[in-house]
């Protein structure tokens, strides 16, 4: 994978050429090996939740070769202090993210970008602010936090309402936490990422490219 500077103008297909990679690599990922991977992932996360309790904390629904399964909102909110809220995203109309609770996975349905949300009324876009914990996807992210998703911008809005005392966290199959990616001035930064292998592992904004 390419180095990519910070500062530098990004040309737009260097994002598309980077997610095309990434997503083709992830699609050559064994049913087994995916299955480990989100065993291992979740498990991380579970220990995570268990330190911190958070009160409200954000998460997804993975889809397709996403790390973490399709069953990790179940897992996290199990693991949740007793009275505690795990909101999910509801993508809107302008792509922008709004929030509602996880009530169980009777209670997601099919929505845009392979999504999976919430049925429950959304409680608006700021309710992120509010979380303790955000567990945010991506295809891969660097050694500064800066993440590379699907070219929509809904996480990057989502996380500029996150406050800095708010721990973001990215799962990731292993080789995707890489040395640079490229990055644009309204990409914003997550704090730690969780692989197979390594666990959790926090970021240092402040390292050098």
């Amino acid at each position: 994978m390419p180095e990519f500077s910070y500062g530098a103008e990004v040309p737009p297909a260097a994002k598309r050429g980077v997610r095309a990679a990434l997503l083709a690599r992830r699609r050559s990922l064994t049913a087994a090996q995916r299955a480990d991977a989100a065993g291992r992932v979740q498990a991380e996360l579970v220990a995570l939740v268990r330190r911190l309790r958070p009160r409200r904390m954000t998460a997804y629904v993975p889809v397709a070769s996403e790390p973490g399964g399709p069953d990790l909102p179940a897992v996290l909110h199990a693991a949740l202090p007793e009275g505690a809220e795990l909101l999910l995203p509801v993508l809107r109309d302008d792509l922008d993210l709004d929030w509602a609770p996880w009530t169980g996975p009777a209670d997601l349905v099919a929505a845009g970008r392979g999504m999976r949300e919430p049925t429950w009324p959304p409680l608006g876009v700021t309710a992120v602010a509010s979380a303790e914990l955000v567990v945010v996807p991506a295809l891969a992210v660097d050694r500064r936090g800066v993440r590379l998703g699907r070219g929509g911008g809904s996480y990057d809005r989502a996380l500029a309402r996150v406050p800095a005392t708010a721990l973001t966290v990215v799962p990731l199959h292993d080789g995707e936490l890489v040395g640079a990616l490229p990055a644009e001035p309204h990409d914003r930064p997550v704090r730690a990422v969780v692989t197979p292998a390594e666990g959790l592992r926090t970021l240092d904004a402040a390292a050098p490219a």
